[in-house]
């Protein structure tokens, strides 16, 4: 069984923030069983990631889900930003992208629609695994 995981580091945020992005920017990935096993590589240069989310999911592709995800959010291209150094799956996402997703998802639930929201690296990771998984079906 695969899993789709969302991660982030803390210095690949502050170096986003530094250079213009936005400190909210997160790594899209799948793995093969546990996602844990798949933070040993150092993506972008930082050995700080860590999983913020994770689903599991029939069978899917890191290529797939990142292809998809890219026709709606913001992919950070490592072509233009060498610190990336070529990992791909890195997404900005804003903080009003999240808040939207939350409120509709609550209201299509009947639920309270509060728009007094704090948002945790856990909401933005819960958000790109819904999107990706969304537009696979």
């Amino acid at each position: 069984m695969t899993t789709v995981f969302v991660a982030r580091s803390a210095n690949l945020g502050k170096w986003a923030s530094d250079v213009g992005l936005s400190k909210h920017v997160y790594k899209i990935g799948v793995a093969e069983g546990d996602p844990k096993a798949a933070l040993t590589e150092a993506w972008a240069g930082e050995t700080d990631w860590t999983i913020v989310a994770s689903r599991e999911s029939d069978t899917v592709d890191e290529a797939s889900i990142v292809d998809r995800l890219s026709r709606t959010l913001k992919l950070v291209d490592p072509a233009f930003y060498p610190k990336l150094k070529g990992t791909r799956g890195v997404f900005k996402v804003t903080p009003a992208q999240v808040e939207n997703h939350i409120i509709v998802s609550r209201a299509l639930a009947g639920g309270e629609t509060a728009v007094d929201l704090k948002l945790k690296p856990a909401d933005f990771g819960a958000y790109l695994i819904h999107s990706a998984l969304r537009k696979a079906s």
